[in-house]
């Protein structure tokens, strides 16, 4: 990845963070259901949850992802790939260790990660799947193809682009993906309802998540 790309990325996200943020605070004032979550130290919680569109992601048993699948629980929402070198791995190995915190909690109500390959050229469902649940094996693991994918990431104000390598003409597969870094937080009605910015902390992803599940109205 260049040093432009990234920095241009790089502020590509941080002004759709700050406008989503933003809008919240100039479109109305935080709901009901919004204002009993807990103060959090890793998520920022946006002022209003802001509905999705509806979505179908492949999951890596085959099945179709959509907000159904996700509604009642707090989920963490990583987009990335296989081939990632550095940023994903880390990433995930991260979430895993907040996932053993919570792992105690009822499955009904146990928050859920989800990680999405933004490659679906090289990450079938089934490497993508394989590729998560070597972090930890309750991952949710999905893709998609391009249009599907863009309009995903679009929803959570999150980006990801394809960088062709030296040796892209003469090789289809050298390249990478470049992609937000964040973590989305969608709440029990499958909203999102916040972000995490890098660096990761284990320890206050999971005090967070904890608190927010334990608040949730029975």
């Amino acid at each position: 990845m260049s040093k432009r790309s990234f920095g241009v990325l790089v502020l590509i996200v941080v002004a759709g963070v700050l406008g989503v943020l933003a809008a919240n605070k100039l479109l109305g004032p935080s709901t009901a259901g919004n204002a009993q979550w807990p103060a959090t130290q890793a998520v920022t919680l946006l002022p209003t949850p802001r509905p999705l569109p509806e979505f179908s992601l492949r999951q890596s048993d085959g099945t179709q992802l959509t907000q159904g699948e996700l509604r009642g629980h707090w989920t963490l929402v990583f987009l990335g790939f296989t081939f990632c070198p550095d940023v994903c791995p880390t990433t995930l190995a991260q979430l895993a260790q907040a996932q053993k915190q919570w792992a105690g909690l009822p499955e009904s109500t146990r928050p859920r990660v989800l990680f999405v390959s933004v490659d679906p050229e090289r990450d079938t469902p089934i490497k993508t799947g394989e590729y998560a649940h070597a972090f930890h094996k309750d991952t949710l693991a999905a893709t998609a193809d391009v249009p599907t994918l863009e309009a995903f990431a679009r929803s959570l104000s999150l980006l990801f682009v394809k960088v062709p390598g030296e040796h892209y003409k003469d090789n289809p597969q050298d390249y990478s993906m470049d992609h937000s870094a964040q973590i989305v937080v969608l709440d029990p009605q499958a909203r999102m309802a916040g972000i995490i910015q890098p660096p990761f902390a284990p320890a206050p992803i999971a005090a967070d998540m904890l608190k927010l599940t334990r608040a949730m109205t029975p």
